[in-house]
């Protein structure tokens, strides 16, 4: 006890005598827990977080949502019974033990790929374009929404502020190259060990920007524009879109995880979009051009 109350008077002294140093410590682990709470890869979590802490998000997933969990939920149990054991049977030629996180990982795959076709089929994209427009209303960005659809500014909720879309409203464009890199990738996971980890990366690679294209239109980036915009975020994108492949590949939810991943999109470019307008108030350049920062 003595020699701890030796510390606690020895430290409660340095305080006392160095005030900055301890309001310094404080500012540091303030801006740690910032930047951790801020992380990019954290969206796709935060998107579910939202969907239960908002009610009136619930109408847009309860449409389409339950038929496609039990289609989903087809897939993946024929999937399961009927190709899971002799692919796992295959990889232990090479995997030996680690053979069955290999298969599974694997099979969920296939499965995310089948779901994922059969997603664009039932034309759910109009959905995830109202998850992510309700978002940024709820984000004081309705002057944004408002530029691509009409609203309903009497409204009780941002889900019900929704009107027909007054351009064309796409969330992802359907990407035939992607699914096809995603099928041509899956082999990756026969890799003993880093084989599953290579498969998130180069596939997050590519999925991350896909959920900001909606945001994209937004903001009336050129192809040339949203190539540089992603190039200077491409790390943060990535990280996002392994999350959100994670998230995809649970087997029977793999569909509402796509939901709410939409709503965390929605909630990371609020924020893009705040700092946009920040930096266009405080510094404006001299020849008026856009400039952009990563965010």
């Amino acid at each position: 006890m003595e020699r701890k109350d030796m510390f606690s008077n020895q430290e409660y002294f340095q305080r006392l005598h160095n005030p900055q140093g301890a309001a310094g410590d404080s500012g540091i682990e303030v801006n740690m827990i910032r930047n951790l709470t801020s992380a990019t890869w954290l969206y796709p979590l935060k998107g579910i977080y939202y969907f239960f802490r908002h009610p009136y998000l619930w109408p847009l997933f309860r449409a389409r949502l339950i038929p496609l969990i039990l289609l989903s939920a087809f897939i993946y149990v024929n999937l399961f019974v009927w190709a899971f054991l002799p692919q796992v049977a295959f990889l232990a030629i090479f995997h030996g033990p680690g053979a069955f996180l290999s298969g599974l990982f694997l099979v969920l795959g296939e499965g995310a790929a089948i779901v994922a076709i059969l997603f664009e089929a039932f034309f759910v994209d109009e959905t995830l374009v109202d998850t992510f427009d309700a978002v940024l209303i709820d984000q004081g960005l309705s002057d944004l929404v408002g530029e691509a659809r009409l609203l309903n500014s009497d409204a009780d909720n941002s889900v019900k502020m929704l009107g027909k879309p007054s351009v064309t409203a796409i969330y992802s464009p359907f990407s035939l190259r992607q699914i096809v890199e995603f099928v041509i990738l899956l082999p990756i996971n026969f890799i003993p060990f880093v084989g599953v980890p290579i498969f998130l990366v180069l596939t997050g690679y590519r999925a991350g920007p896909f959920h900001h294209w909606r945001y994209f239109q937004f903001i009336g980036l050129s192809k040339k524009e949203r190539k540089e915009y992603i190039r200077k975020r491409q790390m943060k994108y990535t990280w996002f879109g392994i999350v959100a492949l994670t998230l995809q590949l649970v087997p029977v939810l793999s569909m509402f995880f796509l939901l709410t991943t939409a709503a965390g999109s929605g909630l990371w470019a609020a924020k893009m979009e705040h700092a946009r307008r920040t930096r266009d108030l405080n510094s404006a350049t001299p020849n008026g051009r856009y400039t952009d920062e990563p965010v």
